[in-house]
């Protein structure tokens, strides 16, 4: 069991503060300004609220369980984003041996790997040992049309969906001095900066936004609402100091990190959607699109973030 200290407790009753107010706000516009009608943004807007009740739920629930709980969590938040990558791709028949070892033996292993604190082995069995066996799996199914492309297709949704999220649990095996039993904490910091950028970055773009950062990749996303909504991440990472072994300053400079890495991630994520022409990865997360769309800006910061706290925090 993960212990449960005094700042985890305040830091959820602040989050179901915030679900609980978000959740009223959407009720009052709802019966005020659509009269209870159909309209399209308040009920997006309340159909997110309430996912995001579910997903709160959810994660309390892992951390209650323990690191055991948490590593389950997000092994199968890998599962299903690993899945929707892979219905997105285009493969053949030749393929069929590498997704399997990757969907079931190799996704597996990684957590086990986490799981067991064994740094020195699950940062490179993906990058290294897996990168080497899916192209020999594919070779072997004798199939040479688009070999490259469907091989480095295979092994980039390996890294994204497996790699890079596998460093969430990850971050429950850090020791840190005069932080121990506390790294849940590092999580929630991790979770609460990266999905509130992408909140506020959403509402800064639509109140403020008029030049697009990127518009044949993610015709949403504006400068004014980039530069608005990281400037309010980093405040809010910076109020959230005190469930850290960071300084206020050391708060907002890792925030401001996971902010940049997370808009990247987001970006990135972006240009594989326009390139397989598709809006949504999928419509596992009600108005949340699928598993891929809700942590594709946690996907370039959790590694980064991860190795930070590793490399300057950790003896």
């Amino acid at each position: 069991m993960i212990p449960i200290e005094n700042p985890t407790v305040t830091l959820f009753i602040g989050v179901l503060g915030v679900l609980l107010s978000a959740s009223l706000v959407g009720i009052a516009m709802k019966w005020r300004v659509a009269q209870g009608a159909p309209h399209a943004v308040i009920d997006n807007f309340n159909a997110r609220v309430g996912a995001w009740w579910v997903m709160v739920a959810v994660l309390a629930l892992a951390f209650g369980l323990g690191r055991t709980g948490v590593t389950l969590l997000f092994f199968f938040v890998s599962f299903f984003a690993l899945r929707e990558f892979a219905s997105l791709t285009y493969t053949r028949r030749g393929d069929h041996p590498a997704l399997v070892v990757t969907f079931y033996l190799l996704l597996p292993l990684q957590y086990l790997l986490v799981g067991a604190d064994w740094y020195g082995l699950f940062t490179i069995f993906i990058p290294v040992y897996a990168f080497l066996l899916l192209p020999i799996l594919s070779a072997l199914g004798a199939d040479s049309l688009d070999f490259l492309e469907r091989t480095a297709k295979v092994q980039w949704g390996l890294m994204v969906c497996v790699f890079c999220v596998s460093h969430v649990p990850a971050l429950l095996t850090l020791d840190i001095p005069g932080f121990e039993g506390r790294q849940v904490l590092l999580i929630a910091f991790l979770v609460i900066v990266v999905q509130g950028s992408d909140v506020l970055q959403y509402i800064c773009g639509k109140l403020l936004g008029k030049h697009k950062v990127a518009p044949t990749l993610s015709p949403s996303k504006t400068w004014e609402g980039l530069i608005g909504g990281i400037a309010c991440a980093v405040a809010l990472g910076t109020a959230l100091a005190w469930i850290t072994p960071f300084s206020h300053g050391q708060a907002a400079l890792m925030a401001l990190l996971i902010c940049l890495m997370g808009f990247f991630g987001g970006l990135v994520m972006s240009a594989i959607k326009r390139d397989r022409g598709v809006k949504d990865w999928g419509t596992l997360i009600e108005g949340h699109g699928g598993m891929l769309d809700r942590v594709d800006s946690l996907i370039f910061a959790a590694p980064v973030y991860f190795h930070a706290l590793r490399y300057f925090w950790t003896p």
